[in-house]
């Protein structure tokens, strides 16, 4: 019986692989793209009472027109810590509250920020690709490990190679799929 079972191997790496990409994923959800979205704000920390709390746990967040977020705090309490939060946020988004509710008007992107977007969306696909190419080294580790404690043949170790280095290629070629995606929703206006 072999140390290394191959196949499961392979479901690790490509579970290891779509996590990444999922994580990319809603990473590239927090980018601003001139349309209202509650994932522009739903991670925004609050400190809540002592606590550093998510805006989605405290709040209610919803979209009632394109270019409008309204943020309905649970607690109407927490309303000017809420808004104090999200106007220190990085986001550039001024809020206008009531005492009861935020507005959160999303004004048209300027061609500089759009750039900058595009360049921080860029940036981040970039370290969604140098996860997956460490994922691949630490499949190709495991194997040539395998291979050389002899629990695998040499042909096994070419033909588990070549299905890491697919499944790597394929993976990335989603990455750039998806930020091709992005940057496209980023320059439209």
């Amino acid at each position: 019986m072999s140390g290394i079972d191959v196949d499961s191997l392979m479901e690790e790496l490509m579970e290891k692989m779509d996590k990444t990409i999922e994580h990319m994923n809603n990473d590239f959800a927090g980018y601003r793209t001139g349309k209202a979205s509650p994932a522009l704000v739903e991670n925004i920390l609050i400190d809540y009472y002592g606590t550093q709390t998510r805006l989605k746990e405290i709040a209610g967040i919803t979209t009632p027109e394109p270019r409008l977020l309204v943020v309905q705090p649970y607690d109407p309490n927490s309303v000017s810590t809420i808004e104090k939060a999200i106007s220190t946020s990085s986001i550039g988004i001024n809020p206008v509250s009531d005492g009861k509710i935020l507005r959160l008007p999303i004004p048209e992107l300027s061609e500089e920020r759009r750039n900058s977007l595009a360049k921080q969306v860029n940036k981040r696909a970039e370290e969604a690709r140098v996860a997956i190419r460490n994922i691949r080294r630490e499949g190709n580790d495991k194997i040539k490990k395998a291979q050389k404690n002899s629990e695998i043949t040499e042909d096994d170790l070419k033909v588990s190679l070549k299905e890491i280095q697919d499944l790597t290629d394929s993976n990335i070629e989603e990455i750039d799929r998806i930020l091709k995606a992005k940057e496209k929703e980023l320059m439209s206006i």
